[in-house]
Protein backbone atom coordinates (compact mmCIF):
# COMPACT_ATOMS: atom_id res chain seq x y z
CA UNK A 1 0.00 0.00 0.00
CA UNK A 2 2.87 2.39 0.86
CA UNK A 3 4.54 1.69 -2.47
CA UNK A 4 1.24 2.29 -4.27
CA UNK A 5 0.83 5.70 -2.58
CA UNK A 6 4.39 6.67 -3.52
CA UNK A 7 3.78 5.72 -7.16
CA UNK A 8 0.61 7.86 -7.21
CA UNK A 9 2.50 10.84 -5.76
CA UNK A 10 5.33 10.42 -8.27
CA UNK A 11 2.84 10.28 -11.15
CA UNK A 12 1.16 13.48 -9.89
CA UNK A 13 4.53 15.26 -9.78
CA UNK A 14 5.38 14.09 -13.29
CA UNK A 15 1.98 15.29 -14.46
CA UNK A 16 2.63 18.80 -13.18
CA UNK A 17 6.17 18.86 -14.60
CA UNK A 18 4.93 17.64 -17.96
CA UNK A 19 2.26 20.33 -18.04
CA UNK A 20 4.75 23.07 -17.25
CA UNK A 21 7.13 21.79 -19.91
CA UNK A 22 4.60 21.87 -22.72
CA UNK A 23 3.78 25.21 -21.34
CA UNK A 24 -2.42 26.92 -23.07
CA UNK A 25 -3.59 24.95 -20.06
CA UNK A 26 -6.88 23.10 -20.27
CA UNK A 27 -8.82 21.25 -17.62
CA UNK A 28 -11.93 19.05 -17.86
CA UNK A 29 -14.42 18.89 -15.03
CA UNK A 30 -15.23 15.34 -13.86
CA UNK A 31 -18.66 15.51 -15.49
CA UNK A 32 -16.95 16.49 -18.78
CA UNK A 33 -19.61 19.13 -19.39
CA UNK A 34 -17.26 22.12 -19.27
CA UNK A 35 -13.86 22.89 -20.68
CA UNK A 36 -11.64 25.47 -18.98
CA UNK A 37 -9.00 27.07 -21.19
CA UNK A 38 -6.22 29.51 -20.43
CA UNK A 39 -5.14 32.02 -23.05
CA UNK A 40 -4.46 35.66 -23.79
CA UNK A 41 -6.29 38.70 -25.05
CA UNK A 42 -5.63 39.72 -28.65
CA UNK A 43 -6.47 43.12 -30.11
CA UNK A 44 -5.93 44.18 -33.72
CA UNK A 45 -3.08 46.63 -34.17
CA UNK A 46 -2.16 48.71 -37.20
CA UNK A 47 1.00 50.63 -38.07
CA UNK A 48 0.15 54.14 -39.29
CA UNK A 49 2.22 56.10 -41.79
CA UNK A 50 1.92 59.04 -44.16
CA UNK A 51 0.99 58.39 -47.78
CA UNK A 52 3.66 60.90 -48.81
CA UNK A 53 7.11 61.75 -47.49
CA UNK A 54 8.34 64.93 -45.86
CA UNK A 55 9.29 66.65 -42.63
CA UNK A 56 6.97 66.11 -39.67
CA UNK A 57 5.60 69.45 -38.49
CA UNK A 58 3.66 68.17 -35.49
CA UNK A 59 2.81 64.98 -33.62
CA UNK A 60 -0.55 65.46 -31.93
CA UNK A 61 -0.81 62.23 -29.94
CA UNK A 62 1.33 60.39 -27.43
CA UNK A 63 1.45 56.78 -26.27
CA UNK A 64 -1.65 55.89 -24.30
CA UNK A 65 -3.81 58.58 -25.89
CA UNK A 66 -7.28 57.63 -27.10
CA UNK A 67 -8.16 58.57 -30.69
CA UNK A 68 -11.34 58.57 -32.70
CA UNK A 69 -11.81 57.52 -36.31
CA UNK A 70 -10.94 60.38 -38.69
CA UNK A 71 -9.06 62.39 -36.06
CA UNK A 72 -5.86 64.11 -37.23
CA UNK A 73 -2.91 62.72 -35.27
CA UNK A 74 0.15 64.06 -37.17
CA UNK A 75 0.92 66.70 -39.80
CA UNK A 76 3.74 67.12 -42.34
CA UNK A 77 5.22 70.41 -43.48
CA UNK A 78 2.71 71.47 -46.17
CA UNK A 79 4.68 74.19 -48.00
CA UNK A 80 6.02 72.17 -50.92
CA UNK A 81 2.70 70.40 -51.42
CA UNK A 82 0.81 73.72 -51.25
CA UNK A 83 3.09 75.16 -53.95
CA UNK A 84 2.50 72.11 -56.15
CA UNK A 85 -1.25 72.50 -55.61
CA UNK A 86 -1.17 76.18 -56.58
CA UNK A 87 0.80 75.31 -59.71
CA UNK A 88 -1.70 72.64 -60.68
CA UNK A 89 -4.58 75.10 -60.22
CA UNK A 90 -2.81 77.60 -62.46
CA UNK A 91 -2.20 74.93 -65.10
CA UNK A 92 -5.89 74.10 -65.05
CA UNK A 93 -6.87 77.72 -65.57
CA UNK A 94 -4.41 78.00 -68.48
CA UNK A 95 -5.71 74.77 -70.05
CA UNK A 96 -9.28 76.05 -69.73
CA UNK A 97 -8.33 79.31 -71.43
CA UNK A 98 -6.64 77.46 -74.28
CA UNK A 99 -9.72 75.30 -74.78
CA UNK A 100 -12.01 78.34 -74.78
CA UNK A 101 -9.86 79.97 -77.46
CA UNK A 102 -9.73 76.79 -79.58
CA UNK A 103 -13.49 76.30 -79.35
CA UNK A 104 -14.16 79.94 -80.28
CA UNK A 105 -12.00 79.70 -83.40
CA UNK A 106 -13.49 76.35 -84.31
CA UNK A 107 -17.08 77.62 -84.04
CA UNK A 108 -16.29 80.80 -85.99
CA UNK A 109 -14.49 79.17 -88.89
CA UNK A 110 -16.33 75.83 -89.18
CA UNK A 111 -19.01 77.34 -91.46
CA UNK A 112 -16.23 78.67 -93.70
CA UNK A 113 -14.87 75.14 -93.94
CA UNK A 114 -18.19 73.87 -95.20
CA UNK A 115 -18.28 76.60 -97.81
CA UNK A 116 -14.63 75.86 -98.64
CA UNK A 117 -13.72 79.49 -98.03
CA UNK A 118 -10.72 78.38 -95.94
CA UNK A 119 -8.36 75.61 -96.86
CA UNK A 120 -8.86 72.00 -95.80
CA UNK A 121 -5.54 72.10 -93.98
CA UNK A 122 -6.63 75.04 -91.87
CA UNK A 123 -9.90 73.27 -91.06
CA UNK A 124 -8.00 70.16 -89.94
CA UNK A 125 -5.78 72.36 -87.80
CA UNK A 126 -8.82 73.91 -86.11
CA UNK A 127 -10.16 70.46 -85.25
CA UNK A 128 -6.76 69.27 -84.02
CA UNK A 129 -6.27 72.35 -81.80
CA UNK A 130 -9.71 71.90 -80.26
CA UNK A 131 -9.13 68.20 -79.52
CA UNK A 132 -5.65 68.89 -78.15
CA UNK A 133 -6.99 71.62 -75.87
CA UNK A 134 -9.65 69.25 -74.52
CA UNK A 135 -7.01 66.61 -73.80
CA UNK A 136 -4.77 69.20 -72.13
CA UNK A 137 -7.65 70.28 -69.92
CA UNK A 138 -8.35 66.67 -68.90
CA UNK A 139 -4.66 66.24 -68.06
CA UNK A 140 -4.64 69.45 -66.02
CA UNK A 141 -7.66 68.28 -64.05
CA UNK A 142 -5.99 64.94 -63.27
CA UNK A 143 -2.81 66.72 -62.17
CA UNK A 144 -4.82 69.03 -59.93
CA UNK A 145 -6.57 66.06 -58.33
CA UNK A 146 -3.21 64.37 -57.75
CA UNK A 147 -1.76 67.54 -56.21
CA UNK A 148 -4.83 67.93 -54.01
CA UNK A 149 -4.57 64.33 -52.83
CA UNK A 150 -0.90 64.75 -51.92
CA UNK A 151 -1.69 67.95 -50.08
CA UNK A 152 -4.41 66.15 -48.12
CA UNK A 153 -2.02 63.27 -47.38
CA UNK A 154 0.18 65.64 -45.36
CA UNK A 155 -2.28 64.99 -42.55
CA UNK A 156 -2.37 61.55 -40.90
CA UNK A 157 -5.81 60.46 -39.70
CA UNK A 158 -6.78 57.68 -37.32
CA UNK A 159 -8.39 54.90 -39.39
CA UNK A 160 -10.50 53.72 -36.45
CA UNK A 161 -11.18 54.26 -32.77
CA UNK A 162 -8.35 53.04 -30.59
CA UNK A 163 -5.37 53.75 -28.37
CA UNK A 164 -1.90 54.85 -29.48
CA UNK A 165 0.56 52.19 -28.30
CA UNK A 166 3.71 53.32 -30.14
CA UNK A 167 4.90 56.82 -31.10
CA UNK A 168 7.75 56.09 -33.47
CA UNK A 169 8.62 59.61 -34.69
CA UNK A 170 9.04 63.15 -33.42
CA UNK A 171 8.47 66.63 -34.96
CA UNK A 172 11.29 67.60 -37.30
CA UNK A 173 12.00 64.06 -38.44
CA UNK A 174 12.14 63.40 -42.18
CA UNK A 175 10.00 60.39 -42.99
CA UNK A 176 9.58 58.47 -46.21
CA UNK A 177 6.27 57.34 -47.61
CA UNK A 178 4.85 54.37 -45.60
CA UNK A 179 7.44 54.80 -42.80
CA UNK A 180 5.83 54.00 -39.43
CA UNK A 181 4.77 56.99 -37.37
CA UNK A 182 2.34 55.46 -34.85
CA UNK A 183 0.99 52.06 -33.89
CA UNK A 184 -2.73 52.03 -33.11
CA UNK A 185 -4.43 49.38 -31.00
CA UNK A 186 -8.04 49.22 -32.19
CA UNK A 187 -10.93 49.31 -29.74
CA UNK A 188 -12.78 46.46 -31.43
CA UNK A 189 -12.78 43.59 -32.07
CA UNK A 190 -11.21 42.04 -28.96
CA UNK A 191 -10.87 38.29 -28.51
CA UNK A 192 -9.30 35.68 -26.27
CA UNK A 193 -6.83 33.43 -28.08
CA UNK A 194 -6.99 29.90 -26.69
CA UNK A 195 -6.03 26.41 -27.89
CA UNK A 196 -8.46 23.50 -27.81
CA UNK A 197 -7.07 19.94 -27.64
CA UNK A 198 -8.07 17.72 -30.53
CA UNK A 199 -10.30 15.30 -28.53
CA UNK A 200 -12.68 18.17 -27.69
CA UNK A 201 -12.71 19.89 -31.07
CA UNK A 202 -15.94 18.21 -32.19
CA UNK A 203 -17.77 19.53 -29.13
CA UNK A 204 -17.29 23.22 -29.83
CA UNK A 205 -19.07 25.18 -32.56
CA UNK A 206 -19.24 28.66 -34.03
CA UNK A 207 -21.48 30.92 -32.00
CA UNK A 208 -21.01 28.93 -28.79
CA UNK A 209 -21.16 31.16 -25.73
CA UNK A 210 -18.27 31.38 -23.28
CA UNK A 211 -17.32 33.10 -20.05
CA UNK A 212 -14.02 35.00 -19.95
CA UNK A 213 -12.34 35.81 -16.63
CA UNK A 214 -9.31 38.05 -16.17
CA UNK A 215 -6.45 37.00 -13.93
CA UNK A 216 -5.86 40.57 -12.78
CA UNK A 217 -8.30 42.23 -10.39
CA UNK A 218 -10.60 45.11 -11.23
CA UNK A 219 -9.37 48.02 -9.05
CA UNK A 220 -12.98 49.14 -8.52
CA UNK A 221 -14.31 45.81 -7.21
CA UNK A 222 -11.06 44.05 -6.26
CA UNK A 223 -12.41 40.98 -8.06
CA UNK A 224 -11.66 39.23 -11.33
CA UNK A 225 -13.69 40.78 -14.11
CA UNK A 226 -16.07 38.56 -16.05
CA UNK A 227 -17.00 38.96 -19.70
CA UNK A 228 -19.35 37.21 -22.06
CA UNK A 229 -17.86 35.85 -25.26
CA UNK A 230 -18.71 34.00 -28.44
CA UNK A 231 -16.60 31.57 -30.45
CA UNK A 232 -16.03 33.31 -33.78
CA UNK A 233 -13.07 31.43 -35.26
CA UNK A 234 -11.84 27.84 -35.13
CA UNK A 235 -8.60 27.17 -36.97
CA UNK A 236 -8.90 24.52 -39.69
CA UNK A 237 -5.24 23.63 -39.21
CA UNK A 238 -3.85 21.84 -36.17
CA UNK A 239 -0.59 22.71 -34.49
CA UNK A 240 1.52 21.39 -31.66
CA UNK A 241 0.90 22.80 -28.21
CA UNK A 242 2.77 26.15 -28.03
CA UNK A 243 5.65 26.26 -25.56
CA UNK A 244 4.06 29.32 -23.95
CA UNK A 245 1.02 27.22 -23.08
CA UNK A 246 0.50 25.02 -20.03
CA UNK A 247 -1.09 21.58 -20.16
CA UNK A 248 -1.80 18.84 -17.65
CA UNK A 249 -1.48 16.28 -20.45
CA UNK A 250 1.91 14.61 -20.67
CA UNK A 251 1.59 14.06 -24.42
CA UNK A 252 2.43 16.84 -26.94
CA UNK A 253 -1.12 16.69 -28.34
CA UNK A 254 -2.26 18.60 -31.38
CA UNK A 255 -4.37 21.62 -30.62
CA UNK A 256 -6.52 24.04 -32.62
CA UNK A 257 -6.39 27.80 -32.20
CA UNK A 258 -9.74 29.33 -31.28
CA UNK A 259 -10.87 32.95 -31.00
CA UNK A 260 -13.49 33.78 -28.40
CA UNK A 261 -14.71 37.28 -29.24
CA UNK A 262 -15.58 39.44 -26.24
CA UNK A 263 -19.14 40.73 -26.41
CA UNK A 264 -18.99 43.40 -23.69
CA UNK A 265 -15.62 45.03 -24.39
CA UNK A 266 -14.32 47.75 -22.06
CA UNK A 267 -11.08 49.64 -21.44
CA UNK A 268 -9.90 47.11 -18.83
CA UNK A 269 -8.81 44.50 -21.38
CA UNK A 270 -5.27 44.88 -22.73
CA UNK A 271 -3.18 43.24 -25.42
CA UNK A 272 -1.61 40.01 -24.14
CA UNK A 273 -3.58 39.97 -20.85
CA UNK A 274 -3.91 36.38 -19.51
CA UNK A 275 -7.50 35.19 -19.20
CA UNK A 276 -9.48 32.08 -18.29
CA UNK A 277 -12.15 30.90 -20.74
CA UNK A 278 -14.92 28.54 -19.65
CA UNK A 279 -16.95 26.66 -22.26
CA UNK A 280 -20.07 24.63 -21.57
CA UNK A 281 -19.64 21.76 -24.00
CA UNK A 282 -22.48 20.36 -26.10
Amino acid sequence: MLIHKKLVMMFAVLLVIGGAATGVFWWMRPDASALVLYGNIDIRQVDLSFHVGGRIASMLKDEGDTVQKGEVIAILDKRDYKAALDEAEAQLEYAQAMLDDAETKFKRKTPLCKDKIVSELECDTLTFNKNAAEAQLALARAQLENAQNKFDYTELWAPDDGIITVRAQEPGAIVAETQKVYTLSKTTPVWARVFVPEPYLGRITYGMKATILTDSLDPKTNEKKSYEGTIGYISPVSEFTPKTVQSTDLRPDLVYRVRVYVDNVDDFLRQGMPVTVKLNLQ
